[in-house]
């Protein structure tokens, strides 16, 4: 929704970016590749995401780590038609219903999975279509793979500036500790 541009408002921000289930999406696809997706590792981050964690059911871990795997390829997007073209399939296959809703204290809000949806199919369903905001919104600009070497973990960029490339401040420390060094040490070194 946007403010009208004739009387100097600026646009409302509706969601975007710095969603909570952006940051799900990146903390499964690193459990995932870093093998710390055990059902109790997967039930807290769901809770650490404000997902409804109380209904996660052990039975269901292989179809987040599924779900993980395949959102890999949206962080490894060569371009922004590949991101589009994956987002698009995947929207296809996922059983959505949005609706508003007003629980929890949370306030109306959306939803995107049909109210008898299982919590895998409203991750699914919520982490899919935050992602495609973000896509439209940014481009594949603030996300992507770790640059630091021998990392292959993703991130997902929400600061202001928008430079992010490391998935953790200690890559980024770790990185930077190197480029200093060689640095110092010179061309002959």
């Amino acid at each position: 929704m946007r403010a009208d541009p004739g009387n100097g408002s600026r646009a409302v921000r509706i969601t975007g970016y710095r969603s909570r289930a952006v940051g799900a999406a990146v903390a499964l696809v690193n459990a995932v590749a870093d093998g710390t997706d055990g059902p109790d590792a997967l039930r807290e981050l769901l809770r650490d995401h404000d997902f409804f964690w109380q209904d996660f059911d052990p039975a269901d871990a292989a179809e987040y780590r599924a779900w993980g795997r395949t959102l890999r390829a949206f962080f490894t997007a060569p371009d922004p038609e590949a991101a589009v073209a994956l987002l698009n399939g995947l929207m296809l296959a996922t059983p959505m219903h949005p609706h508003l809703a007003a629980h929890g204290g949370f306030g109306l809000h959306l939803h995107y999975a049909p109210p008898s949806a299982s919590l895998v199919e409203r991750f699914r369903a919520t982490t899919l279509m935050q992602l495609s905001e973000l896509l439209c919104e940014h481009g594949l600009s603030r996300t992507g793979v770790c640059a630091a070497d021998g990392c292959d973990r993703v991130y997902a960029d929400a600061s202001r500036a928008g430079r992010r490339r490391f998935c953790s401040e200690a890559c980024a420390n770790r990185t930077n500790v190197a480029a200093f060094r060689a640095r110092r040490r010179g061309p002959a070194g």
